[in-house]
């Protein structure tokens, strides 16, 4: 573990103080202080100087990389100096995708996650209702049946079972389907005569009756009735999910998605200092807020430049657990579905040439292999709709999120266009329980192919999707270099092909996600020059057993030169 100290600087400096009171004193020097890294453990991220033990850090930027004696050397008068008793430190994670206020309200909310039954989400749904008024809406978020028995989605029965005086509307985890009771369907006017809407599902029962789930743009229907959260609401989330990225080691987090009163309600965070993590923004789109950035163009340096405000999220088709991800042919476990399309391609394509004009990334959910197809050819169709000369960024870099499901023949297809592909490790290790079922032996050559596109020259950048998933990057990692479940689980057919080396997944977590951004110059390697971001580890997750990466914790995050989080295992200063 880290002991924070003064070294040979103050040697008459003793005694200790709590976590709180080191955590807070190191905050209160940071912005005056440079700051010494010694006796550590690095990996860079650097190909030119891989491994090293210590960094100088000056005005939150790193100014040293190399041995700890010549960092001491290095060091400016007054420096603070921790030494790191050989914990590791890895260039500060970044996580490529992942929902911010989401994952606020998650920890925030009724969070039905590692829901192990029907019975158990009935006996929670009761809990729940005891404290409420009947007649008033009961939401919920975070359940997923892949791995209940059977396996099969919960009804408005089955909720009515639980709470029938109130509407009750229950989020999967992956955010692209409910279930909702009856009251909740009544509410909404939803029954047999009920038209699917573009994009969406209403799933019914053999005689035509509304089972309760609804899948993708048919969630509308319910969620439209919904009573929106509060400004208070809504900045609280987006604290308390800050807050836990930083805890768990991110540096930065990529927001697939939100709004532009969702920004300034950033802005006022930062200002208000509370708030540390650094932010990649997309808006949703198509949108008024998308036409609005159209408009006004990228800007990488908002909230005083911890937050750039620069992409465009689209979506084409929805998930593959509530069979909304766009197939080429049809689910192996559903014969009359291929999916659904969220967005007609020729309402994209207007905004995509726009985007190229404006140097505006575009980031698309495609998750099918049908959804990534379409979307590779439409990105396609723009580029050579407005070619390198006519851009306000000749090297666009967008990027297909999640890029789950691929046909092996589209899989070249992300180098050779220069897309980016925004992937997340933790849905192999979930998926395997239910995609198999989903997709057939013969689709899973192409699913989650990590090491197929890094073999292809594709930039592969790396998140959580949180909250759909836990967010953690320990998580993260394991996934991709084990493709196994937390429990160690792998089917025989599981593709373990597809594992990365450790280094790549380093990199799919730093250096990529920093390329992806725009960003390289700043960040994602522990280099001279670049940003002061770390992210230290109790264990070496580079050589440690695979099942021992899960049991690392975070012990420092170091962001701009300043310790935004210390473990209270931490040592205090001397």
């Amino acid at each position: 573990m880290p002991n924070i100290d003064t070294w040979a600087a103050n040697p008459a400096r003793g005694g200790r103080a709590g976590p709180g009171n080191m955590l807070g004193r190191l905050r209160a020097a940071a912005a005056a202080a440079p700051l010494v890294l010694g006796n550590g453990n690095f990996y860079t991220a650097n190909d030119l100087q891989p491994r090293a033990e210590a960094a100088v850090v000056v005005d939150g930027r790193i100014t040293f990389v190399g041995a700890t004696p010549d960092a001491l050397r290095r060091a400016p008068p007054g420096a603070r100096r921790i030494d790191l008793h050989g914990a590791t430190v890895l260039p500060g994670l970044s996580d490529a995708h992942a929902h911010l206020s989401g994952i606020g309200a998650r920890e925030l909310s009724f969070n039905l996650e590692g829901t192990k039954s029907l019975a158990e989400l009935q006996k929670a749904l009761r809990k729940r209702a005891a404290g409420g008024q009947p007649g008033t809406w009961l939401t919920g978020s975070g359940w997923i049946e892949s791995r209940w028995s059977p396996a099969v989605f919960p009804t408005r029965q089955d909720l009515d079972a639980a709470v029938a005086d109130r509407p009750v509307v229950l989020e999967r985890a992956d955010g692209h389907s409910l279930v909702a009771n009856s009251q909740a369907l009544q509410r909404a006017g939803i029954d047999r005569n009920t038209s699917d809407p573009p994009g969406g599902s209403v799933l019914r029962d053999a005689t035509g009756v509304p089972t309760g789930m609804l899948i993708d743009n048919a969630m509308s229907l319910v969620e439209r009735l919904l009573p929106p959260p509060s400004a208070q609401e809504t900045a609280r989330a987006l604290e308390v999910g800050a807050r836990r990225s930083v805890q768990l080691g991110w540096t930065q987090l990529q927001i697939a998605g939100n709004s532009f009163d969702e920004v300034e309600q950033l802005c006022r965070l930062y200002a208000a200092g509370r708030i540390q993590l650094r932010l990649y923004d997309a808006i949703y789109g198509p949108s008024a807020d998308a036409e609005r950035l159209l408009r006004e163009g990228p800007d990488p340096q908002h909230c005083g430049g911890k937050l750039a405000v620069r992409g465009i999220k689209l979506y084409i088709d929805g998930a593959l657990g509530s069979r909304g991800a766009a197939l080429l042919e049809a689910y192996s476990d559903s014969s009359g579905s291929r999916g659904l399309l969220v967005n007609q391609p020729d309402r994209l394509f207007p905004l995509l040439t726009a985007a190229l004009r404006r140097g505006i990334q575009v980031q698309t959910h495609s998750i099918g292999d049908r959804g990534n197809r379409i979307m590779l050819d439409l990105y396609a169709r723009a580029f050579a709709a407005v070619p390198a000369g006519q851009r306000a960024v000749a090297e666009p870099r967008w990027r297909i999120e999640h890029a789950q499901i691929l046909s092996p023949a589209d899989i070249p297809r992300f180098a050779q266009l220069g897309v980016i592909a925004s992937m997340q490790p933790s849905h192999a290790i979930s998926d395997l329980f239910f995609a198999p079922a989903r997709l057939g032996p013969e689709r899973l050559r192409g699913a989650y192919a990590w090491h197929s596109l890094l073999n292809t020259g594709a930039i592969v950048a790396g998140g959580s999707d949180a909250p759909v998933e836990k967010g953690d990057p320990l998580v993260e990692f394991y996934a991709a270099v084990a493709r196994r479940s937390v429990q160690g689980f792998a089917d025989a057919n599981w593709h373990p092909e597809q594992r990365v080396s450790r280094s790549q997944a380093l990199k799919m977590f730093s250096v990529a996600p920093a390329y992806a951004a725009f960003q390289e110059r700043d960040r994602g390697s522990i280099e001279v020059g670049k940003l002061a971001d770390f992210t230290v580890l109790s264990t070496d997750i580079m050589s440690v057993p695979e099942p021992q990466i899960l049991t690392s914790h975070v012990v420092m995050t170091i962001i701009g030169g300043e310790v935004a989080y210390a473990a209270g295992d931490a040592p205090a200063a001397r």
